[in-house]
């Protein structure tokens, strides 16, 4: 793209929009390579029930697991796509790199330092595996889905 057509607001949108396929595409992934063991209580769960200030009922934990999961598959893509937009080097890697600094930036620094889940070094390799790539499965869709629709855009 030229100079001039460069536009935060659309890259925001693609992103968006390539934030929404990475998601379902990590939910994929995420079922190929578990990121946890079964039974195993959620950071985002966790998370919910702090904000909430109570422990949410067994009937919602889907709903509140599936709420911030693609909200924030939406948002992470938003601000990837502005990004990119400004700075293609982002996008490395077909979008892995931009999936795999997400995961290490979130499971592997802030949640464990917010309390939200083990340290990783304590993690199992096939968890901290399993997150890997389902983050760079999550990336190289959301920047897939991001170039087409950057370009209808």
């Amino acid at each position: 793209m030229a100079e001039g057509e460069r536009s935060a607001l659309k890259g925001a949108l693609a992103g968006l929009i390539g934030g929404l396929a990475g998601a379902g595409a990590k939910l994929v992934a995420e079922g190929i390579f578990p990121p946890r063991a079964a039974g195993q209580t959620p950071p985002t769960i966790v998370l919910a029930e702090r904000v909430a200030g109570h422990p949410i009922a067994p009937e919602e934990k889907q709903a509140a697991l599936d709420s911030i999961h693609w909200a924030f598959g939406a948002l992470a893509g938003a601000v990837y796509g502005a990004m990119v937009e400004y700075e293609p080097s982002l996008g490395a890697w077909k979008g892995a790199a931009f999936g795999i600094t997400l995961n290490k930036i979130t499971h592997e620094s802030l949640l464990p330092k917010m309390g939200l889940s083990a340290p990783t070094e304590s993690q199992p390799a096939r968890e901290r595996i399993g997150e890997w790539v389902s983050h760079a499965v999550y990336g190289v869709v959301t920047d897939s889905v991001r170039r087409a629709a950057r370009k209808a855009l």
